[in-house]
This record gives structure tokens, sequence and C-alpha cells, in this order.
């Protein structure tokens, strides 16, 4: 028997369908997500939860006249399900094919792309503004994950919304809370909820959304302003209409029937309108719903897509982040004035494992990395020592208050950027190809990368001692699996480390290209070509010294980096030269100028020519070039 979902080609297929198919669409979405990331990976919990909210959307409005824009898109697998691409779904986050995130350039039904939280509301009122200055007559939506409103940024549009537009539609996606009945529609629905035996329910779960979004004290003048549980209920709804927003909800958001009722309403308001719909993360899939935090995003093989099962990961080399927690606990044991910040990310960035060894050491800000990093400035006028855990390429949200708040007053801030370099199956909004770049140009900072999970130790314990805004960039994933020393030991700042000597090529391999470097070495040493090799440990300040040195004697400079090359490492080194008066020759291998797509990295190390063997090619290139030269 044929799928309802066979027969879905675009948002037009929909509207044939009686509401009771939709449900059956809305099961069989649930079984091709979960068939699909078991292969792929992928943003699995988020995406079953918004699965009704989705498809009720697709059937009132019409794509891709009127717009929706998703925050963080990472919840737009049914959305790329309904609009044309169901057959290409099996290729998500594989070289040229399907993104995870939304993608302007991969479908017209794709509005606005984001891969980072809090923009949609901003770029929806951008929208609306520019339709109604147009005189456009389309629907704009923006659908927002209840995380994004911890974002300053959303609150900055909410506050500008009402003044530039009478229309825009926007619905929080709260998928922390559950419910257990249906509401009723959302004409009488605020007259209807104080008699409804799930009042008491969504009573409780409005207190959890305010005192999230606005903390204890937001939730003490709730109970100040309206002692009744009417008054609870409706107090989000003032916060928003201060904002500007009719707030209407909370309602259940997989009730399909009540969302499509609710949506034609909406249409025909003339003035910007919130609805706060409740939604269960993970729905349709138990292993989802018990482990929210795993089941968010998963890699490929979690679990077996046939008996739904998890299948059990054998004990391996520890990542990059859990190295970094690990260190982290040791040196808040050894030393009290150690804090650990993250925005949102404590399973990403391994912080869950320091939490409950130092909880009073611990906060988590939300996702609002400007005022993470000022909270650490904060924190270190008060002799404290922050290490603020942020990913590389989220790190760019806060770099005015790196620079205003901590290297321009010099206080001893800790950077510590995971997935610097590529974060290959989430392409280009989560690489970290830029830090070197916009950080380097920095006065008063350090910046650093590790050779290995021992070294990553001793960058932190050096980072603990130095009194000064200090980075450190790290990759995704395994470490290298090298021995740790029980202690780490303090590395002079700005030393790099003669790996292998040689007399006619400097191959400089910084971080996690140093094996790069290592094996380019073997290769030219049987051609006859001696090389150096050198762990720069330090971006900022380069080893200028051992560099001259270099220059002095090396035929070729080489650097190698996990970063564009275009303001990175290589090019700090041939600044160094350049004003130095060295006419030796560099050569740099890293990442193109261009934002760079999304699969294994295998694949986009071939493709972009950061392999062994492309390196090679250029370096001998250049060897030519040189030996013609000196002739």
């Amino acid at each position: 028997m044929a799928n309802l979902l066979d027969g879905i080609e675009s948002p037009a297929d929909l509207k044939g369908l009686s509401l009771d198919q939709l449900t059956v669409v809305a099961q069989e979405i649930r079984d091709l997500l979960i068939q699909t990331t078991a292969h792929t990976g992928g943003h699995l919990g988020p995406n079953l939860g918004i699965v009704e909210l989705t498809l009720a959307w697709h059937y009132v409005f019409d794509s891709p006249k009127d717009r929706l824009l998703m925050d963080v898109s990472h919840q737009c697998y049914v959305h790329k399900i309904l609009t044309g691409r169901r057959a290409r779904f099996h290729t998500l986050r594989q070289l040229d094919g399907l993104n995870g995130f939304m993608l302007r350039t991969e479908s017209p039904h794709d509005h606005f792309g984001a891969g980072h939280a809090g923009t949609a509301l901003s770029a929806a009122l951008g929208m609306a503004v520019g339709r109604d200055r147009r005189g456009g007559t389309e629907h704009i939506t923006a659908l927002c994950g209840d995380a994004a409103f911890t974002c300053g940024v959303t609150y900055e549009a909410m506050n500008n919304a009402a003044d530039v537009t009478k229309r825009l539609i926007v619905v929080l996606n709260d998928n922390e809370w559950s419910i257990d009945k249906n509401v009723g529609a959302i004409a009488h629905y605020l007259n209807k909820i104080v008699t409804n035996e799930t009042y008491s329910h969504l009573h409780a779960q409005a207190a959890r959304f305010l005192e999230r979004i606005g903390g204890r004290t937001a939730l003490k003048l709730a109970h100040k302003v309206e002692e009744s549980l009417k008054g609870l209920v409706a107090f989000p709804s003032t916060l928003f209409e201060e904002l500007g927003f009719t707030y209407y909800g909370p309602l259940d958001g997989h009730d399909i029937p009540n969302l499509v009722q609710t949506f034609r309403f909406l249409k025909e308001q003339d003035h910007p309108v919130l609805l706060h719909a409740l939604t269960k993360k993970g729905k349709g899939f138990d292993l989802a719903i018990e482990k929210a935090k795993k089941y968010h995003g998963i890699a490929p093989g979690t679990f077996d897509p046939v008996e739904l099962k998890e299948i059990e990961s054998k004990p391996g080399v520890p990542t990059y982040s859990q190295v970094f927690a690990d260190t982290l606990v040791k040196l808040a044991d050894m030393d009290g004035r150690v804090s650990a910040i993250t925005g949102a990310m404590p399973n990403g960035t391994g912080l869950d494992r320091f939490r409950p060894k130092h909880p009073d050491k611990y906060y988590d800000v939300g996702i609002a990395e400007e005022h993470a990093v000022i909270f650490a400035a904060g924190l270190a006028t008060q002799g404290l020592k922050p290490f603020c855990a942020i990913y590389s390429t989220f790190m760019q949200r806060a770099y005015d208050a790196i620079i205003h708040d901590v290297a321009l007053q010099h206080l001893p801030v800790v950077f510590c950027m995971d997935r610097a370099g590529l974060s290959p199956d989430d392409g280009p909004t989560h690489h970290g190809l830029f830090d070197i770049a916009y950080l380097r140009c920095v006065p008063n900072l350090v910046h650093m990368q590790p050779k290995d999970e021992d070294e990553f130790a001793d960058m932190l314990y050096t980072a603990l001692l130095h009194d000064g805004p200090i980075c450190v960039r790290y990759p995704r994933g395994a470490a290298r699996g090298v021995k740790m020393k029980d202690v780490p030991r303090r590395l002079e700042i700005g030393k790099a480390e003669l790996i292998r000597e040689g007399s006619q090529v400097a191959l400089w391999g910084l971080g996690n290209m140093l094996p790069m470097a290592l094996e380019v070495a073997d290769a030219l040493e049987k051609d006859g070509v001696s090389c150096a090799v050198i762990n720069p440990r330090f971006i900022k300040p380069l080893d200028e010294g051992l560099l001259m040195e270099c220059a002095r004697w090396a035929r070729l400079i080489v650097t190698f980096e996990d970063h564009v090359v275009r303001g990175g490492f290589g090019s700090a080194a041939l600044e160094v030269l350049s004003n130095r008066g060295a006419t030796v020759p560099l050569v740099r291998i890293g990442w193109p100028d261009e934002f760079v797509e999304h699969g294994h990295l295998a694949a986009l190390r071939a493709k972009h020519g950061l392999t062994t063997e492309a390196a090679l090619v250029k370096i001998r290139a250049a060897l030519s070039q040189e030996g013609k030269a000196r002739a």
C-alpha cells in the first residue's frame, strides 16, 4: 500500500488531504525521519517534535509565496520533506546532498538560512517591512524554538516589531513541555482554559516557561500581579503584549485540527501575534524522549533502524571536549578561582562532566554568547578565572565583547573554542574556520592550538596561570590517543616545538594538521628532501625567532592549518617574513576563500586540497620553481 507521503511533491499536494489524512502523513514523516537519520545522523529529536506544526503551517499557508523562517533551522527536516526534497532526503548531510539547515541556494522554499540561534525574528521583521513597502500580501512567519528566547537579539526584534509592521506571525515552539490533553480552539481558548481539566497542568508549564525566560524575579512578580491561576497563565501574554505582540496560547503543538484552525485565525490578524505551542521533543520515538540530550543531534549508527534499539558504542579515544572538561575539573580542584561558562552547550562543550563536580563554579547563560563573554569579564574583575567555552563559530557573535570588554581591559578570561576547524556534516554555519583571522589582530590576546590532548592540558594550565586574555582552539571529535601526564606543565608563551630537524624544507603543522605535516615530511624524505617539522603551538605570539631561523636555511617554508588561508596562521608567518625582509618562499595549506559546504571530512579535504597528496603537489611545484630561480 502506497504511503500518502509518496504523493506529496510540494506543499500544494497537502491542500487536498483531510485533517485525518494529515495525521497519517505525520506518522509517515516520523518513520522517514527515524529511518533516515539512523544512517545519516542529524538533529532527530527537534524534528520529531515539530512534525504537526510544520504540516499545519504548510496546509494553511502557501510557500514559497508565504515565508517560513526557522530558529534554529536544524528543525527544518520536515519542511524539506514537504517541499520537493523527499526523494533526496537520504542524502542529508552528505557531500552534494541536502544540507541539515535551511539553505537559500537549495530551494526557493528555504526563505532564510540559519545555523545560529536568535536570527529569525529580525530577518522576518525585515521581510515584513519589505513586503509592506512594496505592497505585498504574503504572510511572514518566524517559527522559533524556546531557546531562541534566551537570545538578546530576539527581544531587540520584538521591541522593534510593532513600530514598523502590522502583520507578523511568531510561533514559539516550546519543546520542553508536554501536555496531557488537547485544548480548545483559539477563538474561545482563553475563556475555556480556566475550566478545562488540563488547566492545572498548563498553569505549571506556563510558570516554568516564565521562570526560564525571565528568572525567579519575573515569576514572583507574576504572583504579585495576579494571585489567581488565571493571572499566572495570562502573565506571559502581558510580557509579550508589552513588546507589541498579541499572545495566544499555550496550545497543543501536536493537535493538527487545532493548529490548522489557529493558523487560519492568525492569517486574518492585522497586528503582530505570537502563538505559544507546546511540543514534545522526540515525539514518536521512545529513545529520543528518554535521552533527549543525546538524541537532539546524533551521529550515524547511533541506533538500529529496524529494532529501534540503541547500538552500544565501544569505549574509544576521548574527544577534545571531554579532555577539556576533565582537565578543567582538575584545575578547579587545584584553584578555587576557576569558573566554567557555557552558552547553552554543556553537552557539546563537555561541561556536563564539569558541572556535577563543581556546581558552584559552573554557569550556563543560555544562547547568549555576547553576554557570556561580558559576564566572564565581570567575573575576572573580581579575581576569578573564567574559562568561557564557546564553539569557534558561535564565538563570532561575541566579537565586540572580546575586544571592548576583555582585551581592551586586559582581563584574564580564557576563551576555549571547541569545533575550531571544519565541523564537516553541519556545514558552513558551523565550521570554525575564521577564528585565527578575527582574533590575531586583537591586541593583548594570546592564541594557541595543541597538537594532542596532553599538550591541550598543558595549554589549559598555561591559560590558568596567564595574567591576561588567552584563547585555545581545538577540533571536534576524538583526540590523538596519547598518554597524558598526571600533572600538566606550563608552556612558555610564544615558543614553538621543533619535532624533527631538517635542512631544506620547514613544515609548520598547526594543531590537528601536524600529522599531515609529518606525512609530507616522510614523503619528501623519500625524494631526498630533508624536512624539519615544527609544532607552532602559538598562533599569537608566533615564534618569530624560530621562523626566522628557518628562513635562513630553508629553500621553502610550508604552513598547515585547519582554517581559511586568508588571514590565517600562514598569513601571520608571511607578515613576519615580509617585515623582516626574508625572501624564502612560503606555501600555505588550508581552506579556500569560500564558504565550505557540508559533507564527510575526508571527502571535503580531498575536494579542497587538504590532503597529503595535494600538499605534495603544491610543495614539489614550489621547490621546482625555487630551483629554477636559483639556477
